[in-house]
């Protein structure tokens, strides 16, 4: 049986496989080669003058079996029922797969492009400033989570079957160290290929992946407790719609993103019940990375070496009875433009896979409520959506464009306008702007409070050399779809699923998928009786 021991190592040491292996054979007292070192996690602790990486591993003597991660067992369905899934992100393509292993046919809806094809869209909306309403940073292939970081770590309470999900990302082109680090991450370069190639295996065991096809109408049978057929309409090039499809549907997995708004008004419209959802909404914080590796690293100028990765933060302040937060920080990573309409202005980041860009950015938001969105209240439960959406539209009627206002942080602090902007990874542009008149007073006063307070915690952190950028609105979704708590059904529609980030259960690539494979078990459990 094997035996666990954890060691810590210099970041020199954990640089080196062989000096790491070396290190527990050492420790576990075997000298005659018969050993195998398996790396269970790894993590880095950078709390005091001297980070170290603490590891932990697994030494197995002579032919002990080694215990493995279990990705899924796909099988054949092409002639099995058919389950449609709505939407091609995180939650529906795995929604998918843990179909396929219990003997359901998938059927992926996504209204966006295929994910090479899509990538065309977002290049004209950095260079040419134009938005594709159904195929952006949010919708296509992979949902939002292809062009993120790919950040696979939650803090949900509720985390489910974690390696299995790993196991898949590795089996797809994820290398296998996502299995080991504590805080794992792929990269928004090697996600393309991997969403691809995932898509591939749903095709061969005979599911069915559609692009370009819209919902836009439901059907119901037995007073509305019952989908009998959805309405499709097909999507051009351009993003334009065209030929409208009916289909029957036996259950219908509704897995749309965050940011489908069409599908909650569509919702509203049928009288499905949804709920207006509290959220966060502030700006982008990017430095350099260098000065987050001198906080982070306690560095100097000389910087942070050859073996320790671009530091990260994770930031909370309690201001004025809220919480005011960092959000997907993206080490190393680019500010990107999330709008998926024309007329509003959003930001996202993400990081390539060696996180080694110039910049280290992040979400930094504010949590919003229903106090907040009373002045929209005409719009019922679609309240916080209207609320988010009139701060994205404020910032895009300040540029006129895709350009995004932006201020350096010292400037926002002291009510300064900047006179100039710092370099950026901002591709689109940035245009100096009080960011006071952009975001709603809930928002940016306590936003500057709090990095008032950030900047007595940690002086470098506070610097007119960071910029804000706006705005950050997209942290999850303002609408919530009820389902319930056993079943997984919606409250009110027996063979309507409500699934990820987009209904509000879940946040994030990990939380998304383990809320997809839960809602496709349950849906095969309802079927089988």
């Amino acid at each position: 049986m094997a035996r666990r021991f954890q060691l810590k190592f210099t970041p020199q040491q954990a640089h080196d496989e062989e000096v790491v292996k070396m290190l527990f054979l050492k420790e576990a007292a075997v000298y005659d080669g018969r050993a195998t070192v398996v790396i269970r996690k790894k993590s880095l602790d950078a709390r005091s003058r001297q980070p170290y990486f603490l590891i932990t591993a697994d030494v197995y003597l002579g032919d002990e079996p080694i215990e493995t991660m279990e990705g899924f067992k796909l099988q054949n369905v092409s002639q099995s029922p058919e389950i449609h899934i709505i939407g091609a992100g995180p939650a529906g393509m795995f929604a998918a797969l843990e179909l396929i292993e219990l003997g359901f046919k998938p059927v992926v809806i996504e209204r966006g492009k295929a994910v090479r094809e899509r990538r065309r869209d977002l290049a004209r909306m950095n260079k040419e400033l134009l938005v594709n309403p159904e195929s952006n940073y949010c919708f296509g292939e992979g949902g939002a989570g292809t062009y993120s970081d790919g950040k696979l770590y939650t803090r949900s309470s509720k985390r489910g079957p974690v390696d299995k999900v790993l196991q898949c990302l590795i089996e797809h082109g994820a290398t296998e160290k996502i299995a080991i680090d504590a805080h794992p991450h792929i990269g928004t370069n090697k996600l393309p290929q991997l969403v691809e190639n995932m898509r591939n295996s749903i095709v061969e065991c005979g599911g069915e992946v559609r692009f370009e096809q819209k919902l836009v109408g439901l059907n119901f049978e037995d007073g509305k407790t019952k989908l009998k057929s959805i309405v499709l309409q097909q999507v051009r090039e351009d993003g334009s719609l065209g030929d409208v499809i009916t289909e029957n549907v036996k259950a219908v997995i509704l897995a749309t993103g965050h940011s489908a708004r069409d599908i909650f008004e569509l919702l509203n419209k049928e009288g499905v019940a949804i709920e207006a959802k509290p959220f966060a909404l502030g700006v982008r914080v990017e430095h350099p990375q260098s000065i987050v590796d001198q906080i982070q690293y306690k560095c100097g100028l000389q910087g942070r070496g050859d073996y320790l990765p671009p530091s990260s933060y994770s930031l909370v302040e309690q201001v004025q009875g809220r919480g005011v937060f960092s959000f997907c920080m993206c080490p190393g990573g680019i500010i990107a433009p999330a709008a998926t309409s024309p007329g509003e202005v959003v930001v996202n980041g993400w990081s390539p896979s060696k996180r080694n860009g110039e910049f280290a950015n992040s979400g930094y938001v504010v949590s919003v409520d229903d106090a907040d969105f009373k002045p929209f209240q005409k719009h019922g439960e679609l309240r916080a959506m209207f609320y988010q959406a009139a701060v994205e539209q404020r910032a895009f009627d300040f540029t006129g464009s895709l350009v995004a206002p932006a201020q350096r942080m010292e400037d926002f602090i002291l009510g300064n306008l900047s006179s100039s902007l710092p370099a950026n990874s901002y591709i689109p542009g940035t245009q100096s702007a009080d960011l006071r008149s952009i975001l709603p007073e809930a928002v940016h006063t306590r936003i500057r409070e709090s990095l008032v307070i950030l900047g007595k915690k940690m002086p470098a952190f506070r610097t007119n050399e960071a910029i804000l950028v706006g705005v950050e609105s997209r942290t999850s979704s303002p609408v919530r779809i009820p389902r319930d708590k056993e079943t997984l059904q919606h409250n009110g529609v027996l063979n309507l699923y409500p699934c990820g980030e987009g209904v509000g259960y879940a946040g994030g690539i990990m939380s998304a998928a383990l809320d997809g494979m839960r809602v496709a078990a349950a849906v095969v459990d309802y079927e089988n009786g």
